[in-house]
């Protein structure tokens, strides 16, 4: 058993941590919910030696744990798979699951590879991965990326699992794949702590829930007692439900943006093609790897586009980069992958929200940076989404995962784009920065008549903001749901429309 023990941690103007008590067992799948800045990981990290507690203890099998790093934690057979997957690109499957124990396999200066090949694959199998160990992890795609962390996890004789956001990046086909992993894993006698934001798949994998607020312990309780509505509820000390918002009268409305015969050989897709009009919200639904946000990137140009045209307000236009995109036609993409691609981790919340408007704070035209007006800027846009920072000179990379999406979102809004694309904008935050970034979406197109495309995978957040659905599976669009009143039906009524279109 793993037990932490009255464990407070604090950081300056911040108790992330107070008082802590919870237990881990034996095989087991113990889930930890809450919002962002709970202290969910604030606690995965003192259970594996990242960070110290101010006070309390973490006790495995009855002996106080004393971890100087998480190196002591993996002596002590506790390992921790990231949400961010962490990998050396460039090496092979088996260098990525050896790299933190090559002295093992290296005598006199040389490597045994063989050796290294014949070790890996051990845990590979153990983790379902049918693929040579030479192979290139650049190749591979984020599921097996995430295969090889567990298995990396599983070499070094891991008793405690740590796993954080697992799925995020993941088909649920792929889920699937690892879900059953991971009850393997349990019915060897393996602790597994598992944070998602998740519901539905906490509801399926977990055994037992414990739920953080504030940096407190809410309550902690087995899987059967814990409905969704109960979770949430003590997650956001109030009720939440998916609501439908009302109209969008956008549909009599002009096209602002067509898109005609998109075609692109390395996403292996032709002929697609689509329409949005002024102050509508359109949503691409379908699976990651289905083709929505491979459309996208190939319209903009951001992966290479091999046929097909493009119309704004329609006339014809060439987007020859990302950049043409969002100076001269005002298209903004809010990407999905924020840590990336949307925004720079390094550097301050006022300057990624001001990145994309810099001539804003320009010296009447004289490109030299007014850093009392990027100030004033990064300040009403943070106030506007309500972003959650110290400062505007705090590191991006030390917010939330909420409020890092609230950033991504801010800096597409400080410049001024008419038309916005949003792919997976609650991807890994909570349920309280979800409602919140939904009504913000909603208060775009119905209230400042800004077209948006949605791109989603969260069924309930596709009925709840959209009001025509493009259905996207196997790189083509198979199907479109629209008109409000289809949109009033209960949710289930719109899930059975939508499996329509992947059968």
């Amino acid at each position: 058993m793993l037990e932490v023990s009255g464990v407070s941690k604090s950081f300056p103007g911040v108790k992330a941590l107070q008082d802590i008590s919870v237990q881990f067992h034996d095989g087991e799948i113990h889930a930890l919910l809450g919002e962002n800045g709970a202290g969910k990981s604030t606690l995965m990290k003192i259970i594996c030696g990242i960070y110290k507690a101010d006070k309390g203890t973490v006790s495995l099998d009855g002996k106080e744990l004393k971890l100087h790093g998480y190196g002591d934690a993996v002596r002590h057979h506790i390992s921790m798979v990231h949400q961010e997957i962490q990998m050396i690109p460039e090496a092979s499957i088996a260098e990525n699951i050896i790299n933190d124990k090559i002295a093992q396999f290296t005598k006199f200066g040389f490597v045994n590879w063989k050796a290294i090949n014949e070790f890996a694959l051990k845990y590979m199998k153990e983790v379902g991965l049918d693929l040579p160990p030479e192979k290139k992890v650049r190749f591979l795609s984020a599921a097996h990326k995430q295969l090889i962390q567990i298995a990396k996890a599983l070499s070094a004789d891991a008793r405690v699992l740590l796993l954080d956001e697992p799925t995020s990046s993941l088909t649920l086909h792929e889920a699937d794949v690892l879900f059953e992993l991971v009850r393997k894993l349990k019915e060897k006698g393996m602790i597994i702590i598992f944070v998602s934001h998740k519901l539905e798949e906490v509801q399926v994998i977990a055994d037992r829930v414990t739920v953080f607020r504030d940096g407190k312990l809410v309550g902690s309780d087995h899987i059967k007692n814990m409905e969704n509505s109960r979770i949430i509820k003590m997650m956001i000390g109030r009720d939440f439900v998916y609501s439908y918002r009302g109209r969008l009268d956008a549909g009599d409305k002009d096209v602002v943006l067509e898109a005609k015969n998109i075609t692109s050989r390395i996403h292996g897709f032709k002929n697609l093609s689509f329409q949005v009009h002024r102050g509508e919200i359109l949503g691409f639904y379908g699976l990651v790897g289905s083709g929505r946000t491979e459309l996208i990137r190939t319209m903009l140009n951001i992966d290479k586009c091999d046929g097909g045209e493009v119309f704004l307000e329609g006339k014809p236009v060439k987007i020859d980069s990302f950049k043409t995109a969002l100076h001269k036609y005002k298209i903004g993409y809010v990407t999905e992958n924020r840590k990336e691609e949307g925004l720079f981790l390094e550097h301050t919340v006022g300057t990624n929200i001001c990145v994309n408007s810099l001539n804003k704070s320009y010296y009447g035209r004289i490109p030299f940076i007014n850093l009392k007006k990027e100030r004033e800027n990064a300040g009403f846009f943070a106030n506007r989404l309500e972003i959650k920072t110290p400062s505007l000179s705090t590191l991006a990379g030390k917010l939330s995962g909420g409020n890092q999406q609230k950033i991504s979102i801010a800096k597409w809004l400080a410049a001024d784009c008419d038309i916005l694309i949003i792919d997976e904008p609650t991807v890994g935050v909570d349920i309280g920065a979800k409602e919140y970034i939904h009504e913000l979406i909603w208060n775009l197109a119905a209230k400042e008549g800004k077209t948006v495309i949605l791109i989603s995978s969260d069924m309930n957040e596709m009925i709840s903001l959209a009001r025509r659905i493009l259905i996207f599976k196997d790189k083509q669009i198979t199907g479109e749901l629209s008109g409000e009143e289809f949109f009033a039906k209960p949710g289930e009524e719109i899930s059975a429309e939508i499996g329509k279109s992947f059968v």
